[in-house]
């Protein structure tokens, strides 16, 4: 991976001459001029077209095979995967955007082992504008995977960038409200509007409305567009020492006719088939951001699920029932099956009661009419407000008797 380090300070010196813009500014991403070609004699060529030139790093990762590009920054605004695939076949799919503060991420899935042959970035000296090109040729499955994983760097960012909320009194009740997806994973797009959004200011107005009561101490995974690991998102929880941790989604599913509020709590068994493919959906949110996700201990997590249902799956099912109850009162629609339960990995915390609440289902018209209607949203707030305040009250009066 040593090619990740020749190319910032290449970047760093074509920027640093006199006609060359300043790095501070974002550059915007040529939708028009940019492309992905597949050639002769398995390689493939990448040509990002960009405003100004800017530091990046490439990378790659194995299981799923893809080819990571870390921008500081691009803006893609205008640019469709169309843009880019229009002409290769190798690359397979792409994603990109917003990946955490200062930094835009490009996302490549690879249809077989490729590895970075030639990359550059000349800056025109007259104009600023730059193209990144990156030359990847056809590799042996050993040694892709050998040369596989994030910097060094980007995995130190990616702990220092994660939200460190301060603990409050151990007596305040504390709350992470956790916006599903974010940056470079948007979830769900119908008409325009994306899952990452919705939820955002979902979460924004119920926190708010929480936080107003005087009775909680509310904190958010994410306050803006960026992307926020799975296993970020919990660390996030457990060092706020949360009372509670609610994750908010709006999916989209392909087969069904899924509408109406759901709440999930923890299982390693989905309740149904459309549930196990939600599950499958929301725990692929790393991959499809790239991270890396190599020494992933899943007999931890095991051991985490276990934990969670001697203590914490009681409270988890009273929450869930709280909600329900006060979302069923307030005229909102829930789902034919209201509460569900699967594996979904933002739910294996032991010690902290979290569920996660599908507020509804783009894939509905109706529901991702009332996701957009600021009114229903209100309605839809107030009601998790008080419900989420009569499950604490409740919660301190009963756990006793859970421990027992």
């Amino acid at each position: 991976m040593r090619y990740v380090f020749q190319i910032l300070a290449v970047v760093i010196a074509f920027a640093s001459s006199a006609n060359a813009q300043n790095l501070g500014v974002v550059a915007r991403v040529d939708a028009q001029a940019s492309q992905i070609v597949d050639g002769w004699f398995g390689k493939t060529t990448i040509e990002i077209h960009l405003s100004q030139g800017v530091p990046f790093r490439v990378f790659h990762l194995d299981n799923p095979a893809r080819l990571i590009v870390d921008f500081r920054e691009a803006d893609w605004t205008g640019v469709s995967d169309s843009d880019l695939l229009e002409a290769a076949g190798r690359v397979s799919a792409v994603r990109y955007g917003p990946f955490r503060a200062g930094w835009s991420r490009l996302v490549m899935d690879l249809s077989e082992p490729m590895l970075p042959h030639e990359v550059a970035m000349p800056v025109d000296a007259e104009t600023g504008r730059a193209v990144l090109t990156i030359q990847l040729k056809k590799a042996k499955v050993n040694d892709f995977a050998a040369a596989a994983g994030a910097p060094e760097d980007a995995q130190r960012e990616a702990k220092a960038s994660a939200p460190i909320p301060h603990a409050g009194p151990d007596d305040r009740f504390v709350i992470v409200i956790d916006p599903g997806h974010g940056g470079v994973d948007p979830g769900a797009v119908r008409e325009g509007m994306a899952e990452k959004d919705l939820m955002l200011t979902f979460a924004r107005e119920l926190a708010d409305k929480l936080a107003r009561s005087g009775e909680a101490d509310v904190y958010l995974t994410r306050n803006e567009d960026v992307f926020v690991s799975l296993p970020a998102r919990v660390g996030m929880a457990h060092r706020a020492k949360a009372d509670l941790f609610l994750s908010l989604h709006a999916d989209a599913i392909a087969n069904g006719q899924a509408h109406g509020t759901t709440v999930y709590t923890l299982s390693d068994e989905a309740s149904d088939a459309a549930t196990a493919q939600l599950a499958a959906q929301h725990n692929r949110a790393d991959i499809i951001a790239g991270v890396d996700l190599t020494g992933a201990d899943d007999q931890v997590a095991e051991i985490l699920i276990e934990l969670a249902r001697q203590e914490t799956g009681p409270r988890n099912d009273a929450l869930a029932v709280s909600l329900i109850e006060y979302i069923e009162a307030s005229g909102a629609p829930l789902s034919k099956t209201r509460q569900r339960r699967a594996g979904f990995s933002v739910l294996k915390s032991a010690d902290i009661p979290s569920v996660l609440v599908e507020v509804g289902f783009m894939s509905s018209s109706r529901d991702l009419a009332n996701l957009r209607d600021p009114v229903w949203r209100a309605n839809m707030v107030q009601a998790m407000r008080d419900a989420i305040l009569t499950w604490r009250a409740d919660d301190l009066a009963t756990r006793p008797l859970v421990r027992q």
